[in-house]
């Protein structure tokens, strides 16, 4: 089918991005073997990934995207008709039907949209330790906290929840040394000054319940669309290790919970992950596996994962190779690095006879861009020069009264604005304080029930040293741990329903979490 025979030029198959030569499409039963925009700032790679984002709401593929600086907001107001817009519409064969989406705001600092949260179980040791920026040492002490907490049955679901357990083991650092190596107090007291910061930074908005169900981004509206979820990210990014780390951590839920597609006809979800080469900045190694492999096979479960970066040499090669869709605006070559960036991201595309690719890349117009998109076999196609067609929706931020009145129209409105504090590892240590302490000073007595109040309100057991037990705390101990072993899985299962439902699948997998999320399993 060619533009002209539909006024927004998609077809049930493809989505028209642009015109040159010949029309540009993307195969929507490609989608999920990932993209990449790429191009100098002011180039337009925002348009392109608006482009891109307006044909696969239309056709019913939910979108998350990070919107950096504000400007894909106005995909959730309807375009206008400028003289400019509609010529370019027109050049192209297009007849231009100004548009908009059904759009969800969300925010880490719950501002300019809904909150979107997570727990710390959730995020496991490894996210953890990459957004606080800790070595080696530190990484393993946090990892052996969430190990004691997993072995104890302790959620860890915020920030103080964090903090205790970190207390904890400092304090037991003796018990604990010769079961899992050392645990020293000045490593714990390096973990709590990071965390301190990762505070300051707003980290302590993103951990708590209600947590985020992914479920929630695969929606679509009363129309069938897919609806476009816009992460506002301009004060996220002050902070880039948390805002590259919160989407990773996004990535590692989608393949952990979502079933395996195989190849479907569309995508189920397609994320356009913008600044992508935060994500790579002196990530260590084994992390950087993780990446290649979390892009590498969430294909399988039906999602796209589409990279936006200044330039491709920004990607490492493993990732880049993944990364079939290719969308590459203008590049400068004021300095010999600029000059090499630009003979790399020639090299990466499939080589069109027609084309000095290296030279066109700086020769780009505003708006315009080499694009190769997989054809049906699955190959590249040959790169060319096009004109990437004008959005339909606004082109632009929306104002603040507009933002209220789709947040107030939210189908998320109400679910996690409020924040929930549940019992948590925080407060079961605290009660276990307050009932040795009760114990140590005597008034912890009143008799065998006194004793096994006491005992029961530490959850687990004791810190009184076998020998000194009276043989009523000896019996009221073996009567708790023999009730404890039956139903602790099922107080567990049943207190994460409580808090929102969102821990009870991490208890189900274990509190420790590994290396995003069940990867470390397979």
């Amino acid at each position: 089918m060619a533009p002209s025979d539909n006024k927004m030029g998609d077809t049930d198959q493809k989505i028209f991005i642009g015109k040159g030569d010949a029309p540009a499409w993307l195969t929507l039963a490609l989608g999920n073997r990932h993209g990449l925009v790429t191009g100098a700032t002011g180039t337009g790679k925002t348009v392109s990934l608006q482009v891109m984002a307006e044909g696969f709401a239309r056709a019913g593929v939910p979108v998350f995207a990070a919107d950096i600086k504000g400007d894909l907001s106005g995909i959730s107001e309807t375009g206008e008709a400028t003289d400019a817009i509609v010529k370019r519409a027109g050049d192209m064969g297009l007849t231009f039907q100004p548009d908009r989406f059904s759009t969800v705001f969300w925010d880490v600092f719950g501002e300019q949209g809904h909150p979107v949260r997570a727990t710390v179980s959730e995020m496991g040791p490894l996210l953890l330790s990459r957004m606080m920026d800790l070595n080696d040492v530190g990484e393993g002490v946090l990892n052996i906290a969430f190990k004691v907490a997993d072995e104890q049955g302790l959620l860890l679901l915020d920030m103080k929840d964090l903090r205790a357990m970190l207390s904890y083991i400092a304090d037991h650092s003796a018990d604990l040394t010769t079961q899992y190596g050392n645990v020293s107090k000045q490593t714990v007291g390096t973990i709590q000054r990071q965390l301190l910061v990762l505070e300051n930074q707003g980290g302590d908005k993103f951990f708590g319940e209600p947590a985020l169900a992914l479920k929630d981004f695969m929606r679509t509206d009363s129309d069938g669309r897919g609806m476009v979820n816009i992460l506002v990210a301009d004060r996220l990014m002050q902070s880039p290790q948390l805002y590259a780390t919160f989407l990773l951590w996004m990535l590692s839920e989608l393949f952990e919970e979502l079933p395996e597609a195989g190849d479907p006809p569309k995508p189920k979800l397609v994320f356009f992950f913008d600044e992508a080469h935060l994500l790579f900045n002196d990530a260590p190694k084994a992390l950087m596996d993780k990446i290649e492999q979390v892009v590498r096979l969430i294909r399988s479960k039906g999602v796209g994962v589409y990279l936006v970066t200044q330039n491709p040499i920004d990607v490492p090669d493993k990732v880049l190779g993944q990364l079939g869709n290719r969308v590459q605006h203008a590049l400068r070559a004021f300095t010999p690095r600029d000059q090499k960036a630009v003979a790399a991201a020639a090299q990466t595309f499939r080589p069109n006879p027609k084309l000095n690719t290296a030279q066109v890349i700086t020769e780009l117009g505003k708006g315009e861009a080499l694009v190769s998109f997989l054809e049906d076999n699955g190959t590249p196609a040959m790169v060319e020069r096009v004109m990437i067609r004008p959005p339909s929706a606004r082109i632009g931020p929306i104002t603040p009264e507009e933002r209220k009145a789709i947040m107030d129209q939210s189908p998320v409105k109400g679910k996690y604005d409020t924040t929930i504090d549940s019992e948590s590892a925080y407060e079961v240590l605290q009660k276990r304080v307050a009932a040795n302490a009760a114990t140590a000073d005597g008034s912890g007595g009143g008799g065998i029930l006194g004793q096994i109040g006491g005992i029961v309100g530490t959850i687990f057991g004791t810190n009184v040293a076998r020998g000194k037990m009276s043989t009523g705390q000896v019996i009221a101990r073996n009567v708790t741990r023999s009730v404890t072993n039956k139903v602790v899985g099922g107080v567990v299962a049943d207190l994460g329903k409580s808090v929102g439902g969102s821990i009870g699948g991490s208890v189900g997998r274990a509190l420790v979490r590994g290396a995003l999320g069940g990867l470390l399993r397979r």
